[in-house]
Order: C-alpha cells, then sequence, then structure tokens
C-alpha cells in the first residue's frame, strides 16, 4: 500500500497538476505553445452536405428543419430531385472517387498553414471515420467507403502539420437528441449514448491536436457534460499535453469559457483582447462546405484574404481560412490558388506572422493602414496598401542611434530619417512589386 501510494504521489508529480471538471480549473490550464507559434491554419468543411451542393452545409436544416423551410432549398429539390427523395439518399453521392490525400496535404502545406482541422462531424450527424456510435451513416459504410479522417491526418501529420478535428456536439434529426430536446435536455439519452463515446473513440483513435466543437447553443455545457470531457481530455488523454480547444462546449460558454475563443463565426475585436483567440473564415463569403453555384464575386480575393490574416495577428489571434471540397474529393481550383497565393506572401512575409506577439501599439493610420507585430527586438510594420509615394511615415516607433530598417525580401537596408527627435520614421522604399498579396512588411530594429 504504501509503495503504490509512492508509486500515485509520483506520477502526480510527474505529470504536473490535473484539472477538475470546472471551468476555475480547465480555464487556467495554459494553451500548448505550439498554436500560438503557428497562427495560420485551415478548415476543411466536407460531409454529405457537399453533395446538393446548394445554400449551405445547412441545407438539410433549412430543407425540412427550420418553420416554415426556405423556399429555395425546396424549390431546388422539387425541381431536381424526384418525389420522395430524402436526405440520406445523397450520402452514396459523397464518393471521394478523386480523394487523394497527399495532394491537399501538399496545397495545404504550400498554403503555408501550420495546423489543418477538418470536419469528423458536422450537425447532420455523419461522420467521416466508422465511428462504431453512427451506423452506417459514415464514409465507411457508406458513400466514400474509406476513413477520410484518419487518410487526410496521416498525410498532414507527414508534413510536420498539426491535425485537428470539428465536431459538431448537437446533430439536427438525431431521435436521442430531439428526445432529450422535448425533455428541456433533463434527460441525457444522446450525450450517454451517442455524444460522449464517439468523442472518446474519436481522440484515442486519431490522437487530435485541436477539438473544434460547435452545436453547442442550444443545451447548457451540463448537458454535453463539457467539463468532464474536457478533464479527460486534459490529464488522462493521449493528446493530454498538445491539444487544444476553442469555447463552444454549452449555451454562454463562447467567449468565456475553453481553450482559445471563437467567439463568433468571423469574429473580429475591436481592439486587442485579453485571451488568446482565432478568427474562423472561408473564401466563400456565403457558405463553409462546398457551392456548385458559387460566383467568383462570392470569393475573398487574396488582397482581402491577407490584410483579413494581418490583421488578425496583430491583435494576437489565429487565421483559420476555410476551403469546402468536392463530393467527389477535390479542392476547387480556385480555392487552391487562393491557399497557394497566401503561402506565396508567406514564404515572403512569414517572419512577421509565425511566433509573432501583439506590440503595444497593434495599428496606425499614416498614409496606409499598418498593422504591428513583434518578436524579440524586431519590430515589423506590415503595409496592406501600396504607399502613393515612394516614402512611407511610421509614427509609432521611437528610434535610437542603432535603428536599422529592412524590407522583407528586399536584401538591403532601406534608408530613414527621423521624424522627430528619436520618435518616428520617414523611410525612403524601394520598387515595391505589385505582388499579388498587396501587402509588404518592414522590419525595424533598434526601435521601441
Amino acid at each position: 500500500m504504501i509503495l503504490l501510494t509512492f508509486v500515485l504521489l509520483l506520477v502526480t508529480f510527474t505529470c504536473g497538476a490535473r484539472y477538475s471538471a470546472d471551468w476555475t480549473s480547465l480555464d487556467a490550464r495554459p494553451l500548448p505553445s505550439w498554436y500560438g507559434e503557428a497562427k495560420v491554419g485551415i478548415f476543411i468543411h466536407w460531409g454529405v452536405f457537399s453533395v446538393p451542393g446548394f445554400d449551405s452545409e445547412w441545407f438539410w436544416w433549412h430543407w425540412q428543419g427550420e418553420k416554415p423551410p426556405d423556399p429555395k432549398c425546396v424549390a431546388y429539390m422539387d425541381n431536381n430531385y424526384p418525389p420522395g427523395f430524402s436526405y440520406p439518399e445523397f450520402a452514396p453521392q459523397f464518393n471521394a472517387q478523386f480523394f487523394k490525400p497527399e495532394e491537399w496535404a501538399d496545397i495545404f502545406n504550400a498554403s503555408g498553414a501550420k495546423y489543418v482541422v477538418l470536419t469528423a462531424k458536422h450537425h447532420e450527424g455523419f461522420t467521416n471515420w466508422q465511428s462504431p456510435n453512427s451506423w452506417n451513416w459514415n464514409s465507411v459504410d457508406t458513400g466514400p467507403h474509406r476513413d477520410l479522417v484518419g487518410d487526410l491526418g496521416e498525410a498532414v501529420r507527414n508534413r510536420s502539420l498539426h491535425f485537428g478535428l470539428y465536431n459538431s456536439l448537437y446533430e439536427w434529426f438525431h431521435p436521442l437528441y430531439l428526445k432529450d430536446k422535448q425533455n428541456g435536455f433533463k434527460t441525457q439519452e444522446f450525450v450517454l449514448h451517442k455524444l460522449l463515446p464517439e468523442l472518446y473513440n474519436m481522440v484515442v483513435r486519431y490522437r487530435p491536436e485541436v477539438i473544434w466543437s460547435d452545436g453547442d447553443w442550444e443545451a447548457p455545457d451540463t448537458y454535453w457534460n463539457s467539463t468532464q470531457f474536457l478533464a479527460w481530455l486534459y490529464n488522462d488523454s493521449p493528446v493530454k499535453d498538445t491539444v487544444v480547444t476553442n469555447d463552444r462546449w454549452g449555451a454562454g460558454c463562447a467567449c468565456k469559457h475553453g481553450g482559445y475563443y471563437n467567439c463568433e463565426d468571423k469574429y473580429t475585436p475591436g481592439q486587442l483582447p485579453s485571451h488568446k483567440w482565432e478568427k474562423c473564415t472561408s473564401v466563400d463569403k456565403l457558405s463553409w462546405g462546398y457551392r456548385r453555384n458559387m460566383k467568383m464575386s462570392d470569393l475573398m480575393d487574396l488582397p482581402t484574404i491577407i490584410e483579413d490574416l494581418v490583421h488578425t495577428v496583430a491583435l494576437g489571434g489565429n487565421y483559420l481560412l476555410n476551403v469546402g471540397p468536392t463530393p467527389d474529393g477535390m479542392i476547387p481550383v480556385v480555392f487552391e490558388e487562393r491557399l497557394r497565393g497566401v503561402g506565396a506572401w508567406l514564404e515572403v512575409n512569414g517572419e512577421a506572422v509565425y511566433s509573432s506577439e501583439p506590440w503595444r501599439v497593434q495599428m496606425e493610420n499614416s498614409s496606409v493602414p499598418v498593422w504591428y507585430t513583434s518578436k524579440g527586438d524586431s519590430i515589423y510594420a506590415i503595409l496592406t496598401r501600396k504607399p502613393p509615394k515612394p516614402t512611407v511615415q511610421l509614427l509609432e516607433p521611437k528610434t535610437s542611434a542603432n535603428t536599422k530598417v529592412m524590407l522583407l525580401g528586399n536584401l538591403l537596408p532601406l534608408s530613414w530619417s527621423p521624424i522627430k527627435p528619436n520618435a518616428g520614421l520617414m523611410i525612403v522604399l524601394p520598387e515595391l512589386a505589385d505582388t499579388a498579396g498587396k501587402a509588404w512588411t518592414l522590419k525595424l530594429d533598434g526601435v521601441k
């Protein structure tokens, strides 16, 4: 007994503090360092909803869930499918016949992203792996007949990228969930017999380093057993030392509890937040999933994406950029073009992004908008417009006799002069290449 007690104490001491199943304890867990260093990730919304490719990944709900149903979705089905056609009949057409995970991973790697988050299960309940709790409504039993989560996870990790999984807590039409909902969430049949067993299976089997939770808003965290799950995740799971989570663990949790904060889709704070956060956004401004009817005007262009990324990182956030693959497993070429464009910009300017921290001033407007980041003793000033003159003023940095200015991607130091004694710089710019990203970075050393 004495030996056993000693061993247990040794394990506790070696592994560090354990977290209890309450928000005070869980919220005190430090984020693993890799996440704050990574800055840029790729989000992937892919599932049976990709087959109709109309409206959004919420198509099933808009067609048959909300009251009254969306007339556009009803008309789409009436005009293109026979009477009585059911949503599950889309599943065999989710065939992923051209899905080559190595090619996807190459694109994500070329984008400059450091982590990838795939939908393991969206609100429709279809799982992209053979969940033992989702019989015949998963990617192995029907549709692709392959383990999409496992295949992509292996390819992503082979390129030294971190791999994460999106999971919806709720499922629109699962009978156990609907029963719990009817009971005012005073019962937990869905949570105990579907959600939690599936989550544990997903974590143990695939060891995701991000769990991007969603679909929480209809019920409190006590219904979802969120704190109990997170305590296991942080204390005893195979990814306890590396996993990061977001804040969608129950009604009212967003922007209050969890690892990093999403707050809401496409959230952008007006000032520097006190807590680590992430902006999730999509190349297709109208949808997260693939749409067959998307137009070029519906997409963010590359300069807009770069400016959004810079804004996010300057305010201390991570940037998670979404693409929606086709049901046959292709990333639309326009999405690939955007991702490779981001990568080309980061190839030159990534020094100002990866592992950076917010500076004491995040932004100033001189002749053009300038966003600041910092790393070590260096300050980075990112210009998100081309200056109208071959000079630019930076009013915030405090200069010294050792001040040195470089343009990332340019080998020679730039000439500069103080605007005031020991304050502000007038920098003489070289000819700025009119790059697709429309943003340029000045590296300032010897300033405060």
